[in-house]
């Protein structure tokens, strides 16, 4: 559905052109086009290329910055399309790249997309310690930690952060999910974690999941 407009929409965002990526956003939206369907098959695969683009060293942080802003930008325009007319919350996710880890496009888009989904969000950044998640998830009752990494160095830490969970006895209070572009659904396995989300659209759907909502 939409497929040419679609495709516009990723390489106009690819290509950082940030006023035509909105017109083309606002466009596939007049064409009824779901607002879940352009994130899903647009933007994301546009992040998704941006990402191994700065990897390859092709972009710099320049860029990277300019297509997360781009991306919040294009999000605003959704929002109200994409918000449920339901006044109840879903739930509670304390959100955060982990120790040693600087990384936070993935962790934005799935902060933004839970936020437009009925989440409350808490956003702790980026090289978070493991007890100031806990400590958040304490403070604000969570239902779920969610934990990006996107170094194989730093990916360790998300086992780190599971232990401080057990350790303050709060391990089965809240459900932890992990992500990022080295994880698979085996590590989380391998280290505990009750969910792994492989981009930000199935990381939405499975917090739902994860409090009854889907």
């Amino acid at each position: 559905m939409g497929e040419e407009i679609l495709e516009k929409i990723k390489n106009l965002m690819v290509d950082l052109e940030i006023d035509r990526v909105k017109e083309a956003v606002q466009e596939a939206l007049n064409k009824n086009i779901p607002p879940l369907t352009i994130i899903d098959k647009a933007l994301s695969p546009a992040m998704e290329i941006i990402g191994e683009k700065y990897e390859k060293g092709e972009y710099y942080l320049a860029e990277l910055v300019v297509a997360g802003d781009t991306f919040k930008e294009v999000m605003d325009i959704l929002k109200p399309y994409l918000k449920k007319q339901t006044l109840k919350k879903l739930g509670k996710v304390v959100i955060g790249t982990v120790r040693g880890d600087l990384h936070e496009i993935g962790k934005n888009i799935v902060a933004t997309m839970l936020e437009t989904a009925g989440f409350d969000v808490y956003d702790l950044g980026v090289d978070v310690p493991p007890e100031k998640f806990v400590e958040k998830a304490k403070e604000v009752d969570a239902d779920i930690v969610a934990l990006s990494a996107l170094l194989t160095t730093t990916m360790i830490e998300m086992k780190n952060v599971i232990d401080e969970f057990k350790k303050a006895g709060l391990r089965d209070k809240v459900k932890i999910i992990v992500g990022g572009a080295p994880v698979t659904e085996e590590y989380a396995k391998k280290i505990g974690a009750d969910a792994y989300g492989k981009d930000a659209v199935e990381a939405v759907k499975i917090c739902k999941q994860l409090v009854g909502a889907e």
